[in-house]
């Protein structure tokens, strides 16, 4: 394994937070980031072209076609092509794939999640999370993606990624972090995977290895409305219950202590989220995805440390913030000033207006 020294990775000048109120929105960045997530949730929700036998669920109403989004169905032989160029793209070249195509396989990607998973309801801990990972994405290579960030409502400890800038956590692994900076570690982690096309490489593999071009032909012979949905609906379930290579998550571990220290966050935050993997249990079901999708904490750890050594200690230390006192900090700075009134005029006493009529 090449040994990477980290502080050829990090800016020339790392941007440092100046307080612990860094994440504290002024009101038009609250307002941008409310009208990101609501219009996330609104494409959820946005139904798309459907066979008629199709079931109608969060999934499929997000799932459509990969190269159309008309409401105007194409002819067969139209989404047989479609279908057979995303193969012909994905055994290829990634350079291929252009940053519009990108995105619109992670959209379909997060689908798969989405189709399993709701989103949590808690509008207030949605924004924080998108807030904090959107802060930190603008310090990746790829600051311009239009950038997701979302909490999953399931009490396993998780995180995904998705092309194009999708990046869910699940309320169970928010619940669980330590602080603040165990939690932008995660979110900086899971932002390398898609600077760094970790997820477009592992379906490329499948696809040159024959399995993507088999799945397609037998959409093909029975379903040809739904090729090329359920093309990538197979290969993103596949992806996410097998996890990507050692050599990306090891990566994505070194990259992503980086990019947290570039983002004025405590770089350790992401060692102290694998310490508590490695004390996790494999029978634990909160644990159980996310240590069987990833290489073992342990030698994660030991990947970092030897990485690491001392060059990012300048960059630790900051007092820890949990989240719900961050939340609470939010939410202070966002309730609008409580209105003082002027104290009404004492009232006179019968012995001030004896003393005054003696005036």
């Amino acid at each position: 394994m090449k040994n990477y020294a980290l502080s050829a990775w990090l800016r020339p000048t790392l941007i440092v937070l100046a307080s612990v109120m860094a994440f504290v929105p002024t009101q038009a960045q609250s307002d941008d980031v409310g009208r990101a997530l609501g219009g996330f949730l609104q494409q959820i929700a946005r139904p798309q072209p459907q066979p008629p036998a199709a079931p109608q669920n969060a999934a499929g109403a997000l799932l459509g076609n990969l190269v159309g989004g008309s409401a105007a169905a194409p002819v067969a032989g139209n989404k047989a092509a479609q279908a057979m160029d995303i193969v012909s793209l994905l055994s290829q070249s990634l350079d291929q794939i252009d940053e519009p195509r990108e995105i619109e396989i992670g959209r379909q990607l997060a689908a798969v999640l989405l189709g399993s998973k709701r989103l949590s309801p808690d509008m207030a801990l949605q924004n924080y999370v998108n807030r904090l990972g959107r802060w930190i994405s603008l310090q990746s290579s790829r600051p311009n993606l239009p950038w997701t960030f979302a909490v999953l409502d399931d009490s396993g400890y998780n995180a995904f990624a998705a092309p194009g800038g999708y990046v869910f956590v699940t309320r169970g692994l928010v619940d669980q972090v330590q602080d603040e900076a165990e939690l932008a570690g995660i979110l900086a982690h899971e932002i390398v995977h898609v600077t760094s096309k970790h997820h477009l490489q592992a379906m490329r593999k499948n696809a040159r290895a024959g399995a993507l071009t088999q799945l397609v032909g037998t959409q093909l012979g029975n379903n040809l409305g739904g090729a090329v949905s359920a093309q990538l609906l197979g290969l993103g379930r596949d992806l996410y219950a097998r996890g990507l290579d050692q050599g990306d998550e090891f990566e994505a571990d070194r990259a992503g202590v980086a990019l947290a220290a570039a983002a004025g966050l405590d770089p350790y935050g992401l060692l102290g989220a694998l310490q508590q993997l490695r004390t996790a249990t494999p029978d634990n079901p909160a644990f159980t995805l996310a240590l069987a999708t990833h290489p073992p904490a342990q030698a994660r750890l030991d990947q970092l440390e030897q990485a690491m050594g001392n060059r990012l200690d300048a960059y630790a230390g900051a007092a820890p913030v949990t989240v719900p006192q961050r939340l609470q900090l939010l939410a202070a700075a966002n309730r609008p000033p409580a209105v003082t009134r002027p104290a009404p005029p004492a009232k006179a006493t019968p012995a001030a207006n004896a003393s005054r009529k003696k005036q």
